[in-house]
């Protein structure tokens, strides 16, 4: 379900929007920017614990050089 919500920004973001992103996308624009960090806002600390885990990252490294190799031939 969607909401509606009234914000106000200066005239100069407003116009730098609708310039950059366009007029009739600036609703989806912050959605998609404040999505993550709103509705999983302990993601940092899991990318944290993640990079923490070295045995999980050997293997993510050996993956994309894999990736990689496969890329170049």
């Amino acid at each position: 379900m969607q909401r509606k919500l009234t914000i106000m920004v200066d005239t100069e973001v407003y116009q730098g929007l609708r310039k950059v992103i366009g007029p009739g996308n600036i609703s989806e624009f912050i959605q998609e920017l404040l999505h993550s960090p709103i509705v999983h806002p302990n993601l940092e600390s899991g990318y944290a614990e993640m990079a923490n885990d070295t045995g999980r990252e050997a293997e993510a490294l050996e993956w994309a050089e894999m990736t990689f190799q496969d890329i170049v031939h």
